[in-house]
């Protein structure tokens, strides 16, 4: 090769190279909008990757960043709105500065000189122009390298490491999300009405195709188990195992007015009193207030214990194995975690991480089976008057479930109207919105209410009867 030749052909090269500053600052542009990529990419992994106990930390700790991720976090679907489109918009901007960088880089003669050679080897003379062909040669080297960078420096590594220090990411990318929340505020806000009219017009279509309600079911039921003398018991099994994946734990605990527990201080001699006194097999225990759960007591493990006198260290016998689950948890899956911890009992919490109530096997069973008998429990575990065969007199306290089935209705009569209400009282507070006064009727379809016994706090007595 002549040497004039070996000078063009770096000519050629380092030409492009001796790039304007203009394309510097495009360069310089491009390296800020992989990076940009790479954080909103991470933000969506370190926002939705956040636990409870995380939330919990930002709560307690005060500051305006903790603030813009809770608010943030209060609106999901629009967080994921805005997370999409501004990584979508800076994807765009990056492919359309990449294809300036390359074409400068490489030169329009250059391209052209490509788009040439292309045109006489494809044998496109007729059909396409030489800059047509460079233009696409350009672009589609452009796509391709931007995929490259995109996927494994946009998306893996930054989801990766945003997976393991989520907290932190977190807090680096609320400001900037806040803005683009602000900033797409109205392309986000159709995003998600579309989404929500999408997925409801789906639930619809999902519902009406299959053209089976409960009532259906409960309906099939009745015919298939005929007129024999076990019928009803059978027909109500079966209809709780049809609603069992939809009752909630809220629906079924007991409230932690209600529960037996043991404060961690007493001595032996008052300890024995309470388990004498319940006849229950475990007992919770906790240290000041329920909220503090220390463990359970599993009265088999004092048998062998029984004569000891009171200062007994009866607190080494506690368990520390507590199963915690949400209010909102369904009983279908709080029967796989029971299997899975091999455990009869587990403590309920609300929202703030306070003790709601407990739930026991034996209260997810009788969903299914009805209520469960043993020699401990009384004839009767709702306290209720009988005054004829219509007419009751309950305590405000008691669960709607149980109300339900002592009158002869279906557990599901008043889901209607009961919203987050899960005892007799709570319904009418919540028909209502207010705590009635005595002597006060509310109906509803052919029952009727009547509040027999009220303080200022909570409703006390009421009279159910059924016309």
């Amino acid at each position: 090769m002549e040497p004039d030749s070996y000078s063009d052909i770096i000519s050629v090269i380092i030409i492009p190279l001796a790039a304007t500053p203009g394309t510097f600052l495009a360069m310089g542009l491009l390296l800020f909008l992989i990076i940009s990529s790479a954080l909103v990419s991470g933000s969506e992994v370190a926002f939705f990757s956040l636990s409870p106990n995380d939330l919990h930390a930002l709560e307690d700790e005060e500051s305006a960043t903790n603030k813009r991720i809770l608010l943030l976090r209060q609106k999901p679907r629009k967080l994921l709105a805005t997370i999409l489109i501004s990584n979508n918009f800076i994807n765009i901007a990056i492919v359309l500065v990449s294809n300036y960088v390359l074409r400068n880089l490489i030169g329009e003669k250059e391209l052209l000189s490509i788009g040439e050679f292309l045109q006489e080897k494809l044998r496109l003379s007729g059909i396409a122009s030489a800059e047509l062909l460079a233009e696409i040669f350009n672009f589609s080297i452009s796509v391709a390298g931007v995929t490259f960078v995109l996927v494994l420096f946009g998306e893996v590594i930054p989801k990766i490491y945003a997976n393991l220090n989520n907290l932190k990411f977190a807090r680096i990318m609320s400001t900037p999300l806040n803005f683009f929340s602000i900033f797409f505020g109205p392309f986000s806000s159709v995003l998600v009405g579309w989404s929500s009219s999408f997925e409801e017009r789906i639930n619809k279509a999902r519902s009406s195709s299959s053209g089976t309600t409960k009532e259906d079911i409960d309906k099939a039921i009745e015919l298939t188990v005929g007129d024999s003398e076990n019928a009803e018991v059978e027909a109500d099994m079966l209809k709780g195992i049809v609603k069992f994946g939809d009752v909630s734990v809220k629906q079924i605990m007991k409230s932690r007015v209600d529960i037996t527990s043991l404060d961690v201080s007493i001595n032996f001699k008052e300890v024995m009193r309470v388990i004498k006194d319940s006849g229950f097999s475990r007992i919770p225990v906790y240290k000041e207030d329920f909220d503090n759960i220390v463990g359970i007591l599993y009265i088999k493990d004092l048998l062998g214990h029984t004569d000891e006198d009171q200062d007994f260290n009866w607190q080494s016998l506690i368990r520390d194995s507590v199963l915690y689950i949400p209010e909102s948890k369904k009983i279908d899956d709080l029967l796989k975690d029971f299997q899975l911890k091999r455990t009869h009992m587990a403590i309920v919490v609300d929202e703030y991480g306070g003790c709601d109530g407990l739930v026991t096997l034996e209260d997810v069973m009788e969903e299914v089976i009805g209520d469960i008998k043993d020699e401990f429990d009384e004839e009767e575990e709702v306290e209720y008057i009988k005054l004829d065969h219509n007419s009751y007199i309950f305590e405000g306290k008691s669960l709607l479930n149980d109300v339900c089935r002592i009158v002869g209705l279906n557990t599901d009569f008043f889901d209607a109207v009961r919203g987050d209400a899960d005892s007799l009282a709570g319904l009418l507070i919540e028909m209502l919105g207010r705590i009635p006064r005595q002597e006060r009727e509310i109906k509803y379809n052919n029952i009727t209410f009547k509040v027999i016994s009220v303080t200022k706090r909570r409703i006390e007595k009421i009279n159910l009867r059924i016309e």
